[in-house]
């Protein structure tokens, strides 16, 4: 007497997805593509590139000085009101907080240029501090061409 065959399961079918495609599709971004800018990186390399700027010149007063970024300060000044930098002359440090620039600027446009307007803005008060100067007076040269 012949064995009874066992049922075998169904071959499984090519399934498509819910747009009616085969398989897993490919990622958006290929190895070509740059990579995407978020919003520290953007904040990391204007103040970079502003710092940059001011070192070269004032190469004398600068040489020493470190730019650093950090989130927050540790504390607010008062009920309304929250620093943006901190400019530390005798360790030669000037220390410029992101979330604050960022979050408490009240721009009339939010795009690149005005964010990157911004955060130079910062920059060039918290050298002129460091420096005992008018911002105005750090690139005077730069504004004459009007």
């Amino acid at each position: 007497m012949p064995r009874p065959r066992r049922a075998q399961p169904p071959t499984p079918a090519k399934r498509l997805n819910r747009h009616g495609r085969r398989g897993v599709r490919g990622p958006v971004t290929g190895p070509h593509l740059p990579l995407l800018q978020g919003r520290i990186d953007f904040f990391e390399m204007t103040v970079a590139s502003c710092a940059d700027y001011l070192k070269g010149l004032w190469p004398d007063a600068l040489s020493e000085v470190r730019f650093e970024i950090a989130s927050a300060p540790a504390g607010a000044l008062g009920p309304e009101e929250v620093e943006r930098w901190s400019v530390d002359a005798p360790r030669g440090r000037i220390t410029l907080f992101r979330v604050p620039i960022e979050r408490l600027a009240k721009l009339h446009r939010n795009d690149e240029l005005h964010r990157r307007m911004l955060i130079e803005s910062c920059v060039f008060r918290a050298v002129a501090e460091y420096l005992g100067k008018d911002p105005w007076d750090l690139a005077p040269d730069r504004f004459r061409h009007f």
